[in-house]
């Protein structure tokens, strides 16, 4: 392949501004906080699931609790109609007996139904902790997040600034290499990252070997248009005034 000196130059240029916008986008995806918010996510998912489940027992508890209250008012009520009863002395003998074994009856049936009510509230109290904890930790889990989240953004938009600036001048320079050079480097960056290099010191700039007298030999009789190849890493090597030749 052919190409002018200046489009041959100009390549180095074009390839410059490839590696910073290739810096650019590797800064993008390796944001220190990008890690730790990752994380924090999957603690908040762990944190959410925990929540949903102690919330849901509470709720259970909850009902059990109204459950209880109601059995224990049912008691509470029958035995306040039964002592009405009792005390206007209306009756048999032996229906006011029942009533006095039916009062002794309910009464231990009461007390049995408010210690199962106690217990239930007792529950309910540890559960209910339980989910304050919880909430609180989720609510410190959040502010973290969000905090790290606007550093992200902060990093986000200042690459993205940068990129646009970096940028904008690409077009011009593809045009000023020509579209066949242009065509052979992005293919040899597609496979290497690296497109072109500059040939100083008797050096590739691509893979950092030093030229034997040979190759050198063959790249100072070549034309200087013609568009010359790192014997070692294929990429296209630029003549400039420092390669030493």
């Amino acid at each position: 392949m052919k190409a002018e000196p200046a489009r041959q130059l100009r390549l180095l240029d074009l390839q410059a501004l490839d590696t910073r916008l290739s810096q650019i986008e590797h800064a993008r995806r390796t944001i220190p906080q990008l890690a730790e918010i990752a994380d924090l996510e999957g603690k908040a998912r762990l944190l959410d699931d925990q929540l949903i489940r102690s919330r849901t027992e509470l709720g259970d508890v909850k009902r059990e609790i109204t459950k209880a209250e109601g059995d224990v008012q049912q008691v509470r009520d029958r035995a306040t109609r039964d002592q009405q009863r009792l005390d206007s002395g209306v009756g048999t003998a032996k229906d006011l007996t029942a009533l006095q074994h039916e009062l002794g009856s309910l009464a231990r049936r009461q007390a049995e139904l408010e210690e199962v009510e106690l217990e239930v509230m007792e529950r309910a109290e540890a559960i209910e902790s339980d989910v304050a904890e919880l909430e609180r930790g989720r609510g410190e889990l959040t502010e973290r997040l969000t905090a790290l989240e606007q550093k992200r953004d902060e990093r986000l938009a200042e690459l993205a600034t940068e990129e646009s600036q970096v940028g904008a001048p690409r077009d011009t320079v593809v045009d000023e290499v020509g579209e066949d050079l242009v065509a052979l480097y992005e293919k040899i960056r597609s496979t290497s990252g690296t497109g072109a290099a500059a040939l100083r010191q008797r050096r590739c700039g691509g893979c950092q070997l030093e030229l034997n007298p040979v190759e050198l030999r063959t790249i100072k009789d070549a034309a200087e248009d013609e568009v010359l190849r790192c014997e070692e890493c294929r990429r296209i090597l630029v003549r400039t005034p420092e390669s030493g030749l």
